[in-house]
């Protein structure tokens, strides 16, 4: 395994590997890898012949009072992790590598991007599709992987990868979660012993809505409301929001026809904003 920080030593493998006639798979990351980024690259290395991870934090998505300088970075802990998993290239690159300093060109969506996480994080996804979008022009993959947990995330890349005619096959991937339910992120580290056991609600919470809608509620203000209290029963936890969308626009819904929907929340707990989703597809 090799790891680069230079755009054109990637590129320049790139080229080789086409020569050869593999299939490439490429997982974007942040770093501070878990159970759940390994499902991905697993993933990518049973389903192509060479696997490139990329690891950057990206000073674009974040803003102003985010937590760019505390986010948890260990590249040894990564490079380990992904050698492990059958990866073949890191890419790790300085902002200097990624953004000249003069930068100023930006890849901008609108409607899925203004719901959910795009409410309360008005600059994040311009940042995503930004760097996204760099990444693939600098890694050339045929496939590229991305966690169901980020649910808004991926139908931003998937509309991104349609609109503008990228040639890229994007797989979105089960969430992974502790044995408790607790979906795993990099963001967990933040949790206090007995934030991260107030954050069971999370996921306790979506289950007990679909049951709910299972039973017969298919009004979304109910469901909403219903979840919003169990959610702030703790004083701990604070929602940022709790919606129940068509999972390719993200769009909130009126009432639940379709059983494809998916239940997605944002939730503060103590100082960390944790995300979750379900889809109400499978009848418990």
């Amino acid at each position: 395994m090799k790891i680069f920080k230079e755009i054109k030593k990637v590129k320049d493998i790139v080229r080789l590997w086409r020569l050869e006639d593999n299939k490439i798979g490429f997982v974007p990351t942040m770093g501070y890898l878990h159970e759940g980024h390994k499902s991905l690259i697993e993933r990518a290395a049973a389903e192509n012949d060479k696997v490139i991870v990329s690891i950057y934090v990206n000073p674009m998505q974040f803003g102003p009072k985010e937590d760019l300088a505390s986010y948890p970075r260990d590249l040894e802990r990564d490079a380990k992790i992904c050698e492990e998993a059958g990866v073949d290239v890191i890419f790790h690159p300085d902002n200097s590598e990624m953004y000249v300093p003069d930068f100023c060109t930006y890849v901008d969506m609108s409607i899925i991007t203004e719901e959910l996480c795009g409410k309360s994080r008005p600059v994040h996804f311009r940042g995503v599709c930004t760097v996204v979008a760099k990444l693939f022009h600098i890694t050339s993959p045929d496939r590229a992987y991305f966690g169901q947990k980020d649910a808004q995330q991926l139908a931003v890349i998937r509309k991104m990868v349609e609109d503008l005619n990228f040639d890229i096959e994007v797989i979105g991937c089960p969430i992974v979660r502790d044995q408790d339910g607790l979906a795993k992120s990099s963001r967990n580290t933040y949790l206090s012993p007995e934030e991260r056991t107030s954050a069971l609600a999370l996921n306790q919470t979506l289950k007990k809505a679909r049951e709910l809608f299972w039973s017969g509620i298919n009004k979304t203000d109910e469901l909403i409301k219903f979840m919003k209290t169990e959610l702030e029963e703790d004083s701990r936890r604070k929602v940022d929001y709790v919606e129940i969308v068509e999972p390719r626009t993200m769009q909130p819904i009126g009432a639940v026809t379709e059983k494809n929907c998916c239940i997605a929340i944002a939730v503060w707990v103590g100082k960390t904003r944790l995300i979750d989703n379900i889809s109400l597809d499978e009848k418990l």
